[in-house]
């Protein structure tokens, strides 16, 4: 099989991906970044973005990644198609392999290859991306101002969501397919005194319907044990609350990772246990998920890199007197 060294890889292009280029790149240690299977990570599946600073009117999720590649690139840093799909972190140099045909080693590596929200699998969530489907509150709620949005879940994540909502929406209704919330005790309790929420307990979402974007969603209610009723309820958007999965999986043999994969750094930063080896983005980010906290991590990430290997070249030149 092919090989290639370098000193720096990163898998992975969203905002983490592409903040670590950009940093390593000005570093002057020639960073390789793989792009992975979805070029531009998450954010590329939001319309409009206009909490990051510095875009005023806002911008597109797409373009925004754009401008990051161009900047990366701009400093020499070399990003290639391809995806990881395997790793070696046994020891330095680290192995991971691309497209199952070439090894790339490597001194340091920057893991940033996010997490994927969780969605019901309704075709027409795909239809509506960006349309009125979302994954991220935080994100697309301001696009809801006094309308009526549907926030699928019941955890403690879905309360949150929801809440946040509530704060923005005219109303926001909680699809739950169980007949209680498995949120915590205190999320519980400020959902049920949140007057703009409405919790539809043993309701699942069966489809979504509108001409130009989601103008309702399509629920079955269960009324007994061989008993339910369907019917429409109008909504403007339609946010899944229901999980993400961490990118992580070629790298659970090697790092520690919580119960769900998310990737466990030291003491919140991007080191990992390995050294040399660095984590950055939602891959490492149960709580946040944000475009700008994702690039301050890989600016993180970027910066342990170049010190590491600044370390690693003192080393050897000691060895070598």
């Amino acid at each position: 099989m092919n090989k290639e060294q370098v000193k720096c890889l990163i898998i992975g292009s969203g905002p983490a991906g592409y903040t670590a280029a950009i940093y390593a790149a000005r570093a002057n240690i020639k960073p390789v970044l793989y792009q992975g299977l979805q070029t531009g990570g998450q954010l590329t599946t939001t319309t409009d973005i206009e909490n990051f600073p510095g875009y005023p009117t806002g911008i597109s999720g797409t373009e925004m990644m754009e401008n990051f590649r161009e900047q990366a690139e701009r400093f020499g840093a070399d990003i290639r198609f391809g995806i990881a799909t395997s790793a070696d972190l046994n020891q330095s140099p680290y192995e991971i392999t691309i497209d199952g045909e070439k090894i790339i080693q490597t001194e340091t590596l920057i893991i940033a290859t996010g997490a994927t929200a969780k969605y019901l699998g309704l075709p027409e969530e795909d239809t509506y991306a960006g349309m009125g489907v979302s994954a991220c509150a935080t994100c697309d709620g301001f696009f809801y101002k006094k309308k009526v949005v549907a926030v699928v879940g019941g955890g403690d994540t879905a309360c949150e969501e929801a809440i946040y909502l509530a704060g923005i929406a005219r109303k926001v209704y909680m699809i739950v397919r169980k007949p209680y919330l498995r949120a915590s005790r205190i999320m519980q309790d400020r959902v049920h005194h949140h007057e703009n929420i409405e919790i539809l307990f043993e309701h699942n979402a069966e489809g979504l319907y509108g001409e130009h974007g989601v103008e309702g969603v399509k629920l079955v209610k269960r009324l007994g044990e061989n008993d339910e009723e369907h019917y429409n309820l109008p909504i403007d958007g339609f946010f899944l609350a229901i999980g993400h999965r961490p990118n992580s999986d070629i790298f659970k043999p090697y790092l520690e990772t919580d119960e769900t994969g998310y990737i466990l750094t030291i003491d919140g930063g991007p080191l990992t246990r390995i050294p040399g080896v660095y984590a950055a983005g939602d891959v490492a980010d149960s709580n946040y998920r944000q475009a700008i906290t994702a690039a301050a991590s890989g600016c993180k990430a970027a910066i342990e890199a170049e010190r590491y290997l600044s370390e690693l070249e003192y080393q050897r030149s000691i060895n070598q007197e």
